[in-house]
């Protein structure tokens, strides 16, 4: 039986919460990992952007955004509800998430990149979203974002705060954002994130 293609890499966050939610919405496809240094040309030849995640549909359509391979997946079958809350809400904090953190993140990460500032001047900058976070998560009982309980901010979001609280993880579990740190770990302990963790070797069309 044919299925829909997914080339993805195991460790980016925008490939993680995109097999997250197709994974969630019981939507099988052919996993092909890829090596981001070494790109297959059957990827680029469906987005030319180089990115992943790519999710090529059984009818030619390409997905090439995580966002919307989220959205189409739940779409299609959203057994928890994850769609079930305020979507103003969470859009605006997706993208805040996509074009400001994200941006703060990767400079904290590659702080040797950004010399005329010090990692913690970067982290600094980066933790103003840490903790609008966790004051809404405080705001919920530390069960969700946007609402009680896990909802597409949450993963969509927690990929990028896993990758951060990465680069020093002693400075992110003793930091002063609690109901963050629990709200991480509960998602990585996760038996969804787990099984969508598992390794691949990489895929090429001769392999």
């Amino acid at each position: 039986m044919k299925l829909p293609i997914l080339y993805s890499f195991r460790r980016c966050p925008y490939a993680i919460r995109a097999r997250m939610a197709l994974a969630k919405a019981q939507i099988k496809c052919e996993h092909r990992e890829v090596s981001l240094k070494n790109k297959p040309s059957e990827m680029l030849s469906l987005s030319s952007k180089g990115t992943v995640p790519v999710l090529e549909l059984i009818d030619g359509t390409v997905i090439d955004e995580s966002l919307d391979v989220m959205l189409w997946a739940l779409d299609k079958c959203d057994p928890e509800q994850w769609l079930n809350a305020d979507m103003e809400e969470t859009l605006s904090l997706i993208y805040k998430n996509d074009f400001e953190f994200k941006v703060q993140l990767d400079k904290y990460k590659y702080h040797v990149r950004h010399p005329q500032h010090t990692q913690e001047e970067l982290r600094d900058t980066a933790k103003q979203f840490l903790k609008q976070l966790n004051e809404q998560l405080s705001n919920n009982q530390g069960e969700g974002l946007v609402t009680k309980g896990a909802s597409l901010a949450d993963v969509a979001i927690f990929p990028f705060i896993r990758q951060f609280a990465g680069v020093d993880r002693e400075w992110f579990d003793t930091s002063e954002h609690a109901y963050l740190i629990d709200w991480l770990a509960n998602w990585e302990a996760s038996q969804d994130f787990v099984d969508i963790m598992q390794k691949y070797e990489y895929w090429n069309a001769g392999g």
